[in-house]
């Protein structure tokens, strides 16, 4: 096999290599459009009372009404704001007509001092979320200066003595302020496709243009 050959073929089989990656990242990208629309949709539906036995698999993102009183310890959370800065999460036990759940209230500045629980029934409008923060570099809470690095529904749930439920507040019936409420949303679901997608294509673009460049010295008389 002749060099000139090597290096076409070379440089139509690694372009295609990379341009099939590419293309695989857009029919990701289109997958993952589509996971975010469902769970936009879910988001953003009609609130429901709280199921009887809520399910973190079928029922995460329901949005749910729930009405009773704050009560008792209030776990901080630290979290960074854009354009607000360090503050925390307010997690608080609420007790319903039949049961105990977890409340994120939503967030305070770090500066900011936490205004006392309200008096009597609240309503709450939300939706359920069991989120996935914590991991194995996760610093355990802060028990004594009652900080926690991440929402840990099983560990919190323990801590305020409720049922492994937290309900994300929207929207409140009270008067909050300065506690800002954070919803749920689907920004901090990665979805970087279409960048490596882009990336794919470059590199395909590059890799051929390689290819031709030395097709064309070796063509290249020499002097």
């Amino acid at each position: 096999m002749s060099r000139a050959l090597f290096v076409i073929l070379i440089g139509l089989g690694g372009a295609a290599i990379l341009v099939s990656l590419g293309v695989w990242q857009v029919q990701r990208l289109a997958w993952k459009e589509n996971i975010l629309a469902d769970i936009n949709g879910r988001i953003e539906a009609t609130a429901v009372p709280l199921p009887d036995r809520p399910d973190p698999d079928s029922d995460s993102y329901l949005p749910v009404e729930v009405s009773g009183t704050l009560e008792g310890q209030t776990l901080r959370v630290l979290v960074s704001q854009k354009e607000q800065g360090a503050g925390y999460r307010l997690i608080t036990a609420m007790n319903t007509a039949d049961r105990r759940v977890l409340v994120d209230r939503g967030y305070i500045p770090n500066e900011a001092v936490a205004p006392p629980l309200p008096d009597g029934p609240v309503t709450i409008t939300g939706n359920l979320q069991w989120p996935q923060e914590t991991d194995s570099f996760t610093p355990a809470p802060d028990l004594d200066g009652n900080i926690w690095f991440a929402r840990d529904v099983a560990a919190m749930s323990q801590t305020l003595q409720t049922d492994p439920v937290l309900v994300v507040a929207r929207a409140v019936s009270y008067d909050a302020a300065p506690v800002s409420p954070l919803p749920v949303d689907t920004a901090r679901i990665p979805n970087d496709h279409l960048q490596y997608a882009i990336t794919w294509f470059s590199l395909a673009a590059i890799w051929a243009a390689m290819s031709l460049y030395f097709l064309r010295r070796r063509a290249k008389p020499e002097s």
